[in-house]
């Protein structure tokens, strides 16, 4: 539903989570939203009786189960369901983002996750390259970079935030090269200094172009295979578009496996190849890395 249906956020709000419920779980009662949001039993059961107004073919009351189920009639009008948020939900359980308690899910099924290195972002560190970013300022930072032996001082002017897969960077204009690098987050050991920054973000043209990959299957797949692949991907026609950031780009290329020569690997490891090649890779190694 959209903004004009009159509802406060909140009720809006936990109606969506009851579509949630019933979507993903299959039904929904009191005690989820009381769970949920901390609303009392009087609450949450006007909650549940505005959305049967509102739906009345999405859910009947099971009175064996004592809880509402999907009807097969049910058709959302305040969730779209969607995988991606269902999974991304699982991903911060996992990662100790989210506690299970907090999930809108109810009841977890089992999982794993690949761990990802915990990365050691400084919180008086983010919160200063934050504050530049939204102050237009430029902070002075004690630095490691890979191109230097030891640790030294520098002016930056971060613009972004920028998460490659793996790390955050912050996007930012090097006052001593002159140039537009990426500085990741856990290398900025300390921060003080800060002034106001006369480099305009606009002038980072890596950040502000973007570049489109146009990938499909490995022509060496079975068709079986290239058709599981074009699915993986969200394929038409057995060709996907991703767009990216000219500065994402050396990321976007590393994280796809797109990043080297395609005959290197055994095609059911390279799974998918770079349509434009000759055109993206002319210009991966433009953009720079601190």
């Amino acid at each position: 539903m959209d903004g004009d249906s009159g509802l406060r956020r909140g009720v809006e709000n936990r109606l969506e989570f009851i579509e949630f419920r019933l979507f993903w779980e299959g039904h929904v009662n009191r005690s989820d939203l009381i769970e949920a949001f901390g609303v009392s039993i009087n609450q949450a059961s006007a909650d549940l009786n505005r959305y049967l107004g509102l739906a009345e073919a999405n859910m009947v009351y099971d009175k064996s189960a004592r809880t509402y189920v999907r009807n097969s009639a049910f058709k959302p009008i305040f969730h779209k369901p969607d995988a991606e948020r269902y999974l991304s939900q699982i991903r911060s359980i996992a990662d100790g983002i989210v506690a299970p308690d907090d999930a809108w899910i109810g009841s977890v099924p089992n999982f794993a996750c690949a761990p990802t290195p915990a990365r050691g972002v400084s919180a008086p560190i983010l919160r200063a390259v934050v504050t530049a970013i939204k102050r237009k300022e430029e902070i002075e930072v004690f630095y490691q970079s890979m191109s230097s032996p030891e640790p030294s001082w520098r002016w930056i002017a971060p613009h972004a935030l920028v998460f490659d897969g793996f790390r955050w960077h912050a996007r930012a204009h090097c006052d001593r090269s002159g140039v537009f690098k990426d500085f990741v987050l856990s290398r900025i050991a300390e921060a003080r200094s800060s002034r106001a920054s006369d480099v305009p973000a606009t002038g980072d043209h890596n950040w502000q172009e973007s570049v489109d990959l146009f990938i499909a299957p490995h022509p060496e797949l079975s068709v079986a295979q290239r058709k599981a692949i074009e699915l993986d991907y969200g394929m038409v026609d057995g060709k996907a578009t991703i767009p990216t950031k000219r500065a994402l780009l050396y990321y976007a290329l590393k994280r796809l496996g797109l990043d080297t020569d395609p005959s290197a690997r055994r095609p059911q490891d390279q799974q998918i190849i770079l349509l434009n090649a000759a055109e993206v890779l002319s210009s991966a190694g433009t953009d720079a890395r601190s």
